[in-house]
């Protein structure tokens, strides 16, 4: 893609604590607050926003929220400020940088953004999104209870998401989903494991999933296990999607290449940011793997890009793009995303991600603020 580079006047940077509308529970544990950093990049009058989705511990990867941070101010900022950029040449100049994809994705999402409104044009028909509306669902976390479980999915169905997807682990697998699929036994359910499931010792329990009619199982085995996910496909009937497994467009070859993935989770945030993305959509396509977006619970910011990069072809799975007041009693944002019919969620057509901050409410959850200028 030919672009053209603007230059980086200014960058702002902000630390956030924004409380879940209740606990998330998966096997890597419980979370009830967001903490995270919003980045703001400016070039004459546009600015363009950025999330970082790493958590505040080194549990789903080893980025946390401070390591973030420390890359972000010491070598991000510095190689952007007060240059001539594009999103493209900006993760070129950042590739010595081993690692730190979270961190990078946070400024490079904000560059598209910019870019986009510099264009004035939606983020997604710039990157050549092909839909105006994107297929969701909703993933439900692990419950104190099976009933409570039952019960929470009845709830989402009732608010017209058209595909569950729940976290399981060892004791907390088999026969949650024979529950479940007494209660709905036609709904689209997915299962998402979290890496918490070894090969040798829990080869009959991930085989019995094969019973529930899933559309897939996401990341059962460890992340940097690809060997072993192969050989699990080959005793399974239902598809293997890789998540934490898929730090980039590299991996996602190798897995393609030995038939780990047969269906693949991108999270823009995890795998470097909106053009890793597209590399990983691309490469998918090309092997015949369908994709679909993942969410790492993120505020409106976030979200907003999640749904512009789900508006690409090879998106083919409803994505854990929930609505806002999914996660949150009150989005960041000024017009929050909501589920609308047939389980889908509408694109922002205004200039880049299409959001505002409502910037009343984002100051009051504000724990640390800088700011660059030249």
């Amino acid at each position: 893609m030919t672009m053209e580079k603007f230059r980086v006047d200014e960058v702002r940077t902000w630390r956030i604590r924004l409380p879940y509308r209740e606990p998330f529970t998966t096997s890597f544990g419980t979370e009830e607050v967001k903490e995270t950093i919003i980045i703001g990049i400016r070039s004459g009058d546009h600015f363009g926003y950025g999330e970082c989705v790493a958590g505040r511990h080194p549990m789903y990867s080893y980025e946390t929220v401070d390591t973030a941070s420390y890359v972000i101010d010491r070598y991000l900022v510095p190689s952007i400020l007060g240059e001539e950029v594009d999103p493209v040449s900006f993760m070129e100049t950042v590739k010595w940088i081993r690692g730190h994809r979270m961190a990078k994705a946070t400024v490079e999402m904000a560059l598209w953004d910019l870019y986009a409104k510099i264009l004035g044009k939606p983020l997604y028909k710039v990157i050549g999104g092909v839909r105006e509306k994107v297929d969701v669902g909703v993933s439900v976390g692990i419950q104190r209870t099976v009933d409570d479980l039952i019960k929470k999915i009845g709830e989402y169905l009732e608010m017209g998401y058209g595909r569950i997807k729940i976290k399981i682990k060892p004791g907390w697998d088999v026969d949650v989903l024979r529950r479940i699929r007494k209660e709905y036994p036609d709904i689209k359910l997915t299962v998402d494991a979290n890496s918490a499931y070894d090969l040798e010792k829990h080869m009959s329990i991930l085989k019995a999933l094969d019973e529930f009619n899933l559309l897939y199982i996401e990341q059962p085995l460890a992340y940097s296990d690809l060997v072993g996910h192969s050989k699990l496909q080959k005793e399974l009937s239902t598809p293997v999607c890789l998540d934490e497994s898929i730090t980039d467009s590299h991996k996602a070859w190798e897995a393609l290449e030995i038939d780990a993935a047969r269906v693949i989770n991108i999270k823009p945030g995890r795998v470097g940011g909106t053009g890793e993305s597209i590399k990983i959509h691309d490469l998918a396509e090309e092997h015949g793997v369908p994709v679909w977006m993942g969410g790492m619970l993120e505020t409106g910011i976030g979200r907003a890009h999640n749904v512009s990069i789900a508006t690409l072809r090879n998106f083919k799975f409803p994505g854990d793009i929930s609505a806002s007041e999914r996660y949150y009693n009150r989005d960041i944002i000024r017009e929050p995303f909501v589920l609308e019919k047939e389980s889908k969620m509408s694109v922002r057509k205004s200039p880049g991600i299409g959001v505002e901050i409502d910037w009343e409410f984002f100051s009051t959850l504000v724990v640390k603020e800088k700011r660059y200028g030249v």
